[in-house]
């Protein structure tokens, strides 16, 4: 799976939010200054040739829908950062954030206590 970039991320959580949309839908959920209707729909193409979305016809337009489903990107993406920044080591991941972000032993208890029930 292709990674995203910054501005095909923002049009996938949307498209993720609203299921189905045109651009003018998108564009409406983009914060100010929204950008120009042509940069959105090159973006929507951009993630279309990417195989992230697909779209059904709508009268003369388009609905764009996400063929890649959020969990499935976000999994891919934590694979990266892993294999990218700490050797693969998921191990080494919770270390440094637990080192940076001054987790106390209660909440690290309880990051655990979560990923035990996931794996029952």
């Amino acid at each position: 799976m292709k990674q995203l970039t910054k501005a095909e991320e923002e049009i996938m959580q949307i498209l993720w939010q609203l299921k189905k949309a045109n651009v003018r839908a998108i564009i409406h959920e983009l914060p100010e200054p929204k950008p120009a209707y042509n940069t959105v729909s090159t973006i929507v193409r951009i993630l279309e040739n990417k195989r992230f979305v697909d779209y059904e016809k709508e009268g003369k337009g388009h609905l764009y829908f996400p063929v890649v489903q959020k969990q499935e990107y976000s999994n891919q993406s934590l694979h990266t950062l892993v294999d990218n920044y700490f050797q693969g080591s998921f191990k080494s991941m919770v270390s440094f954030f637990v080192k940076k972000n001054d987790i106390s032993l209660n909440e690290l208890e309880s990051v655990l206590k979560e990923m035990n029930k996931k794996q029952d």
